[in-house]
């Protein structure tokens, strides 16, 4: 090879002959046997001289670049101020490792790893201690994407201690600073756990806004495991993806919790239709995991429920093609057949084209709607129990729609059991959100059931009239002319 030939093969090769020119220059062995003899020095009291004689060995090892035994002295130094309890001098010498010039990053992610695993044992009265360590490796890991993962799980650590304290709000303003989702190292079960834990913390703290926004960085499809997401395989921005956090639960966990934070908002929007799709995905997630009846049958009552609480309409909230979807899916289930028989005939009172009758219907649902008025049952809300009777109403309102073009609002208004002035008001509604079209004759005492032809429709009508009176004049015409031929009268001709 020439002189100034460059190639990746030769480049890489340079490159190896430094990496092994570095490791050759700091001896392990007499290393070790410096940090035993510093360590000595401190178990005699003389702390302080024992952390300047490492300070000294980590800057050689710095300096010569090797990773190994500059990780080393930093850990020795860590040690040192962790066995005499030292936290202020911990922080501070985690604060000057991790600034010293030319410092290595595997060595300052080493000494933010170690200094992390002490918080834990820093006794759980002095919170100022732990609260202070926390905030000194967030200040030594700010900015730097190599910690961004210990950054974070810092963060959710602070967040954890202020909502212990009772300050939600803080805890959720702590929080919503990290941005997971863009962190290519760390596993994808410890993403969706923090972000759940972001939408958790705004739940609580009644920012509702900012919920679904950090809810919608969670896809259903996330939850389904595939390969190249595990501890060791390479992420989309080419580094090896880290091991999840201690503690951290798996998918279907995750899944669970997922829907459940979903259920709570659209709960607090009263959008019946999602908060029956987020049921419907539990229930089968539940079944998914082999869960018991116990905890399958209530998921399943709340899907009948809320089904029920959904308009059979389109709404801004949700089409009525989306409801039927799901009605479909659930009168279809056996297991509400066999488990829960009155549920499928209050399913099947709404599927049905009879009007119900609301002194009827209350007699035979109505303890199972008091039972699911305790605290976090569907009626927990006194709202939704008038809701149920409103989609009694219009379930009444759109039947009577179907079977008669023209009716006396007297005689609707008896079969709706409702005053004229309830039965005006609910068919002015159904009319507003056109699912139904109507008008009223008030002098009259007439309801008319009857859409307004469009402008396409009445075009094609006119259209089919004026072919037919075409296809007649063109009849009329060849008789006339036959009858001409037959009697040999010429068309036309002067008397």
């Amino acid at each position: 090879m020439s002189v100034g030939e460059f190639t990746a093969s030769t480049i890489a090769m340079d490159m190896d002959e430094k990496e092994k020119a570095k490791g050759a220059i700091v001896d392990m062995a007499k290393l070790t046997a410096d940090i035993t003899a510093q360590k000595e020095i401190a178990a005699k009291g003389q702390r302080a001289q024992a952390i300047e004689g490492l300070l000294n060995l980590e800057k050689s090892s710095r300096l010569a670049e090797d990773v190994t035994a500059t990780k080393a002295c930093c850990s020795a130094i860590l040690e040192l101020c962790y066995d005499a309890r030292d936290w202020r001098g911990l922080e501070e010498n985690v604060m000057l490792l991790t600034k010293r010039r030319s410092q290595l990053k595997q060595a300052i992610q080493a000494t933010v790893r170690q200094a992390m695993s002490y918080i834990d044992t820093i006794p759980a009265e002095d919170k100022d201690t732990r609260v202070s360590l926390i905030k000194t490796l967030q200040a030594v890991t700010e900015g730097k994407i190599f910690v961004e993962i210990e950054r974070a799980r810092l963060t959710k650590r602070l967040a954890a201690i202020r909502e212990a304290e009772g300050n939600v709000d803080e805890a959720a303003d702590i929080l919503q600073e990290v941005a997971v989702e863009t962190f290519g190292a760390m596993a994808k079960t410890e993403k969706i756990a923090f972000i759940l834990e972001q939408v958790r913390l705004c739940l609580d703290k009644k920012d509702f806004v900012r919920a679904q926004i950090l809810s919608r960085k969670v896809s259903p499809r996330a939850f389904v495991e595939r390969k190249g997401e595990g501890q060791g395989d390479i992420g989309i921005e080419g580094t090896a993806i880290e091991e999840a956090d201690k503690g951290t639960p798996g998918l279907p966990e995750l899944k669970l919790r997922y829907y459940q934070l979903l259920i709570r908002y659209y709960v607090h929007c009263n959008n019946y239709l999602e908060v029956t799709r987020c049921y419907r995905s539990l229930y089968e997630a539940h079944l998914e995991a082999g869960a018991a009846a116990e905890v399958v049958l209530p998921v399943l009552k709340a899907v009948v429920w809320y089904l029920c609480l959904t308009p059979a309409y389109s709404t801004k909230d949700g089409s009525a093609s989306d409801r039927a979807t799901l009605l479909a899916a659930t009168v279809s289930d056996k297991r509400l057949a066999d488990a829960l028989p009155l549920h499928k005939a209050l399913l099947a009172t709404f599927t049905n084209t009879e009007i119900i009758r609301w002194t009827a219907f209350e007699a035979t649902y109505g303890p199972e709607v008091a039972a699911e008025a305790a605290p976090g049952g569907v009626f927990a809300e006194p709202k939704r129990s008038e809701d149920l009777k409103l989609r009694v109403v219009e379930h009444n309102v759109l039947v009577a729609a179907k079977y008669y073009s023209r009716l006396r609002t007297a005689r609707l208004a008896t079969i709706l059991s409702l005053t004229p002035e309830q039965m005006e008001k609910h068919v002015s509604d159904l009319v507003v959100a056109k699912a139904i079209a109507a008008k009223i004759d008030r002098p009259a005492g007439v309801i008319t059931f009857a859409a307004p032809p469009s402008a396409e429709q009445q075009l094609n009508g006119w259209a089919g009239n004026i072919a037919k009176l075409l296809d007649k004049v063109d009849k009329a015409t060849q008789l006339i002319e036959k009858e001409a031929m037959v009697h040999k009268v010429v068309l036309g001709a002067s008397a």
